[in-house]
């Protein structure tokens, strides 16, 4: 892989691990969902696991699948892993790992994946346009 390609994707996950990260931190410090069952409880209010290791990890697996597809395919992949994540927010509330309040909607989730993984790859488009990648 190189270099200039390698610093896209390692951009891009410390994107995905910052914004997940203090996206949690402000809707858990608003009260709008919990995780009862984390590492470090004492220490971190949200799932620091999650941000710090599944959605960097999870966000390179996604942008490069997302580099082998079409426009229609990608549109189709960031509808198709929202809903997988809105269901996978649902099964982990029937296990205690994530619980929210009753004013949530799980359409958010949805919403917020949505636009969660758009901004990934658009920030990773446009960082390997400057880096002098090229088109993508």
């Amino acid at each position: 892989m190189r270099a200039s390609r390698r610093r896209a994707y390692v951009a891009s996950a410390l994107l995905a691990s910052w914004a997940g990260t203090y996206l949690d931190l402000y809707l858990v410090g608003k009260g709008l969902y919990t995780f009862p069952k984390r590492p470090f409880p004492s220490v971190f209010s949200i799932d620091i696991f999650f941000t710090a290791v599944v959605l960097p990890l999870g966000a390179v697996f996604f942008l490069a699948f997302m580099e082998r597809l079409g426009r229609f395919g990608r549109i189709g992949l960031i509808i198709t892993l929202a809903l997988l994540m809105m269901a996978f927010e649902m099964k982990a509330e029937a296990y205690g790992l994530f619980v929210h309040n009753s004013s949530w909607s799980h359409l958010y989730s949805l919403a917020g994946y949505g636009v969660f993984l758009t901004m990934i790859w658009n920030f990773h488009r446009q960082f390997q346009r400057i880096d002098g990648h090229g088109s993508a």
